[in-house]
Order: C-alpha cells, then sequence, then structure tokens
C-alpha cells in the first residue's frame, strides 16, 4: 500500500480519462488499485467520438466504471457531422450516466470560440430532450460558460461543473444553477487559496471528487501520472478542511454521484 493513501470504504472518482494511452501498458492494475483503496465508481469521460467509443467499451468491461459521452471544446472545431446521432444512440446504453465533457476553454482556443459555443449549445439542447446530466469543462471562460447556460438551460436532469477552477462566488453561482462542483487534485497544491475556501465552504450535498486521470495529479504525485486510486488524497484534504473525516467525505460524494448520475447502480 502506498505511504500517501489511505484505503477509505466508500469512494468515487467522478472524473477520468482511462482510455488515454498513458494506461496502455497497465489499466488492470490501475483500476485494481482503485477498488483495493475503496473506489466504487470511476466515471470515465470521453472528450470526442473515438474517445466517447472507448469510455463505453472500458465501461462494458469493468464494472466499477461508467461512461459519459461528448466533445470537449478543444475537438469543437472537428466534429463529425453525424455526431449528435451518435452521441442519441450512445445514450441508450445503461452503463452511460451523462453526456461531456462539454464547454468552452479560452485558455487554449484550440477551437475557434463560436465554434466552442456552437458545438456546447448543441450538446446542451440534446441532453435536454434525453434528460441526461452533463458535465461542464470551463477554463478562462466562466462568465462566458454561466452566460451559454443561462440561455440554454440545463436539462431536468442537472450536472457538474468539472475540475472547478474559480471562486467561492463562482461556486455559489453554478451551484445556484444546479451544477454540482467537482474538485480535483489542485485543492492540494499549497498556494491554491481560492480553491481550498470552495472545497471547505460549499454545502456538502453539491459536492464531488475527482482525478481528472491521467492530469492534474495531487501533492505528491506533481508531474507525474494521476490514476483513480489517488482519490483517497484529495478526499483526505478536503476532509482535513471541512474538519471532517475521510471516510464520510467519501461516502458523502459517492452519495451525490448515485444522485447525479442516476444509472449507476454502485453496493455499499
Amino acid at each position: 500500500m502506498n505511504k500517501y493513501l489511505k484505503k477509505l470504504p466508500a469512494l468515487v472518482d467522478s472524473h477520468a480519462h482511462l482510455d488515454f494511452k498513458n494506461f496502455n501498458r497497465d489499466r488492470d492494475a490501475v483500476i485494481q488499485r482503485a477498488v483495493d483503496y475503496g473506489l466504487k465508481l470511476v466515471v470515465n469521460v470521453g472528450f470526442n467520438m473515438p474517445s466517447s467509443r472507448e469510455a463505453v467499451a472500458l465501461a462494458e468491461k469493468y464494472p466499477l466504471v461508467y461512461a459519459a459521452v461528448g466533445v470537449h471544446p478543444h475537438d469543437a472545431a472537428n466534429v463529425p457531422d453525424n455526431y449528435l446521432a451518435e452521441m442519441q444512440e450512445m445514450a441508450r446504453h445503461p452503463k452511460v450516466v451523462a453526456f461531456g465533457e462539454m464547454g468552452l476553454d479560452y485558455y487554449r482556443d484550440r477551437s475557434p470560440r463560436w465554434q466552442q459555443w456552437a458545438v456546447f449549445s448543441q450538446q446542451l439542447r440534446l441532453a435536454r430532450e434525453v434528460n441526461l446530466p452533463v458535465v461542464i469543462h470551463s477554463r478562462d471562460a466562466h462568465p462566458e460558460t454561466l452566460a451559454l447556460l443561462e440561455e440554454e438551460g440545463l436539462p431536468a436532469a442537472g450536472g457538474v461543473m468539472h475540475c472547478f477552477s474559480g471562486d467561492l462566488a463562482l461556486a455559489e453561482k453554478v451551484i445556484a444553477m444546479g451544477l454540482y462542483v467537482s474538485i480535483a487534485g489542485p485543492v492540494t497544491y499549497p498556494r491554491n487559496h481560492a480553491l481550498k475556501q470552495v472545497a471547505a465552504s460549499i454545502p456538502g450535498e453539491w459536492l464531488l471528487v475527482e482525478t481528472d486521470a491521467p492530469f492534474l495529479p495531487p501533492g505528491p504525485w506533481r508531474g507525474k501520472r494521476n490514476e483513480p486510486a489517488y482519490t483517497t488524497f484529495i478526499v483526505e484534504k478536503i476532509a482535513e478542511l471541512r474538519g471532517t473525516t475521510a471516510e464520510k467525505i467519501g461516502q458523502a460524494c459517492l452519495e451525490n454521484a448515485r444522485r447525479l448520475f442516476s444509472r449507476v447502480r454502485v453496493e455499499d
């Protein structure tokens, strides 16, 4: 067992990318470690149509894994003509629990902003039509993301602001719209005071936790590959900030994930 990790009775990684090639050599071992440290659920999130297909395939292979399917803003300029029809078909799969990740990324601007906006809007409309929750990506585009969400509206099933990177005021706005706030590895970084305040302050019933693996590893693994087992380290930090136990935070986040991703069937 890793000296930095504590096995907990109930954990969820609400956002990972286990289909990435970073895991090709040891994916089975990575997923077994997740189980060993107490994870009951990992949501593997697509970023374009090929990765969404791979997410579904992983969900079919591993009982622990469920899938979200969608188009990331980086890929908005290259969506195939039939992508919405394919997403709608994927939504019929019992282990597809959300659409995403979708949103706006004005940090890298890998797709023109008007195309990011258009593809985000199209996916939101489809999500409302089939009533699946949405996984939202927002980087250096928080005002624009909120404006689009207000214009288009969320599905009744709600959604989550993944890898939250704003301040407490933004978190309160997001929650008021009906979105969960998902906290990732940067909450463990010493200088990330704003995210620590968010993790310490938001209502527990709106809190989720994620790794975004293989990206954004928590403290001891910075510069290395992230993986779902490291959720326990993130949960420990959140518990410390909230003055409670990691066991309680882990259980609360699992219950929140079950509520949001209503198709999930996970035993305690």
